[in-house]
């Protein structure tokens, strides 16, 4: 843990947990305009398992950080965990607890947290991989960390998933900025030398909020199946974009 001074002198214990409580308090006062119905927030419903991943595996320090969007429908926004398919999650990682309904909850997104019978395909691939690569958790968390960029997921009245880049700029401004935020206390946190965006979006955020300092960011190809490359070997694909990042696995 990371050890900073408070201003009266005493010293205030901040870890991945306090940064995750301090986003969900200050995303929980923003608003979102129609297309937007409903925002879930999985570090306030999921709070059980995210603390206990977070506990587990997001110890400092990291060699990498891998840094997605925002909680996919099947796998955070059910597990609280970042690509948290369901089945990795708990048989893999380890990891399971209480994870409740949000409120607004959408009839058909519903929230059914380890019961949920449906996968997400980027999250089976993203830790099929890791498991195949390191074997062990322990293996894999020692080098890397997973987060998301933003905790938030966002639907439509239809039920259709909205991304934070679709969000009109005056609502992105405020939801960025609370997240730069919370990605730059997570690094100087964890002390990566490296934070790898899944994805375009994941990368360009990383950008923004940790210019100005020696953190290299990097970019991999996301694993998610409405990517055209993904769905072709994406193990051996993300590979070599990470031995292009001076990754040895």
């Amino acid at each position: 843990m990371l050890l900073q001074p408070r201003s009266a002198g005493r010293p205030l214990t901040v870890d991945l947990v306090t940064i995750a409580n301090d986003l969900a308090a200050e995303l929980a006062t923003l608003h979102f305009d129609p297309p937007v119905a409903h925002v879930y927030n999985p570090l306030e419903y999921a709070r059980e398992p995210h603390h206990a991943y977070l506990r587990r595996y997001g110890r400092p320090p990291r060699e990498v950080v891998l840094l997605g969007m925002n909680p996919g429908p099947w796998g955070m926004v059910q597990t609280g965990v970042p690509f948290g398919e369901i089945q990795a999650v708990h048989d893999w990682l380890g990891i399971e607890g209480r994870v409740d309904r949000p409120p607004g909850e959408h009839p058909k997104r519903p929230v059914l947290g380890f019961a949920c019978t449906r996968s997400e395909v980027s999250g089976r691939r993203l830790w099929g991989w890791a498991r195949r690569v390191f074997g062990t958790p322990e293996r894999f968390f020692a080098r890397f960390f997973v987060a998301n960029y933003c905790p938030l997921a966002f639907l439509e009245e239809s039920g259709r998933n909205r991304t934070p880049d679709r969000l009109p700029a005056a609502e992105r401004v405020t939801l960025f900025a609370a997240c730069d935020r919370a990605l730059a206390r997570t690094v100087r946190l964890l002390q990566p030398r490296l934070v790898v965006g899944i994805g375009r979006f994941a990368e360009e955020r990383a950008r923004a909020a940790l210019e100005g300092t020696s953190v290299e960011i990097g970019r991999i190809t996301h694993p998610s199946p409405a990517n055209p490359l993904a769905n072709r070997e994406w193990d051996s694909l993300v590979e070599a974009e990470l031995a292009a990042l001076g990754i040895e696995l």
